[in-house]
């Protein structure tokens, strides 16, 4: 559900109108060519993706007046990234801000048909939040195939809040954060995101979206600790207000 907005401006209301319009209609053209690139190597679908998430990139900022900051430098070697999920703005941002990630995401959107056939080859994997050990077990052998082994490493991203959050709540990390992090044994990068207090909203905004990379957590840390290091560290932007200036660069 998008937040609500009881007062929106009237340029607002445009930007988001012209939005929706010139991307979500291009995204079905998208979408359906797409289709194509089954019978092609995977790299041709990677390509269409990073074209259609460049595509979103530009809508946002030339049409909703939105600017994407990145405080801190992504690492240079395999690590599990671990983001706070406000908005859909960072699910499909994702191939912008890192090459060609390896994404943790529900299984009811890999079960859409055509979407989730796509999204499979590109390399999402489905998390089954109630299906125990054995399914587990499943994502970290996925993981491995698709992003640790393959020839030119990719990154593997989570959502450990398991589901969108409000720009005003901090909930607690799902418990499958936690053996995920312990099985598949990387360092951890926790990623702070503030996109709810624009984006997440029928009448979207204009101002700053801003990426916070946190600092490099080590494999092996006690549950506890980790949780609380990680829950930490993506509630880092939880409160900054609306249009604050940037003092970073895009």
């Amino acid at each position: 559900m998008t937040t609500p907005d009881p007062r929106p401006r009237w340029s607002e209301v445009a930007r988001s109108g012209a939005f929706y319009t010139l991307f979500y209609g291009t995204s079905v053209v998208m979408i359906a060519t797409n289709v194509l690139t089954l019978v092609l190597p995977v790299g041709a679908l990677r390509t269409m993706v990073r074209v259609w998430c460049g595509w979103h990139r530009w809508c946002c900022r030339h049409i909703l007046g939105i600017r994407v900051v990145v405080e801190g430098t992504l690492p240079d070697h395999p690590v599990l990234y671990a983001m706070r999920h406000e908005s859909l703005f960072e699910a499909i941002d994702l191939p912008m801000l890192m090459t060609d990630p390896v994404i943790f995401a529900k299984a009811e959107l890999l079960a859409i048909p055509v979407w989730g056939l796509l999204g499979r080859r590109y390399g999402l994997i489905a998390v089954e939040r109630s299906a125990g050990a054995r399914a587990l077990r499943g994502m970290i052998a996925a993981a491995r195939a698709n992003a640790l082994t393959a020839g030119r490493p990719r990154p593997l991203v989570i959502f450990p809040e398991g589901t969108r959050v409000a720009h005003t709540s901090a909930p607690a990390l799902q418990a499958g954060f936690a053996g995920l992090y312990k099985m598949i044994d990387l360092p951890v990068v926790p990623v702070a995101v503030d996109s709810g207090r624009l984006y997440h909203r029928r009448w979207k905004r204009a101002g700053v979206i801003r990426y916070r990379i946190g600092a490099e957590l080590p494999p092996g840390l006690p549950r506890a600790k980790i949780e609380a290091a990680v829950h930490q560290a993506i509630n880092a932007l939880r409160t900054r207000p609306v249009n604050q200036s940037p003092t970073a660069k895009e």
